[in-house]
């Protein structure tokens, strides 16, 4: 699964340079594969479906800091536990219920992410 924040975020920042694949933005900011990541080109996602790296990406909240996705790993590689749940003042950043991985394919999003082997 991947981790999301509330609602109840207070918007402190604390999180985001605490990411290692980058996936946390700020309110309102957009976003790229490329960022935090060693993904550049057109990224291939399977099915046919593709997307450029630098290509800019709405922003999935435009009231609190928030968490994409598709990038996120829970730290899976990196540490023993999500870095932005253990450093938020108020947690709340949780599992999101909506996006359930295993850690082998968060390891693998991970290898993805960072073009490794």
């Amino acid at each position: 699964m991947a981790i999301k924040i509330t609602d109840e975020c207070i918007n402190c920042g604390a999180c985001e340079p605490e990411c290692p694949n980058n996936a946390i933005y700020d309110a309102g900011q957009p976003w790229k594969f490329s960022e935090g990541t060693a993904l550049r080109g057109i990224i291939d996602f399977g099915g046919g479906e593709t997307l450029d790296a630098e290509e800019v990406q709405g922003a999935v909240s435009d009231e609190v800091y928030y968490i994409v996705s598709d990038k996120c790993t829970e730290c899976k590689g990196f540490h023993d536990e999500p870095q932005c749940a253990a450093v938020c003042p108020v947690d709340c950043c949780v599992d999101d219920e909506d996006v359930r991985e295993t850690e082998e394919e968060l390891l693998a999003k991970k290898a993805w992410l960072h073009q490794e082997g």
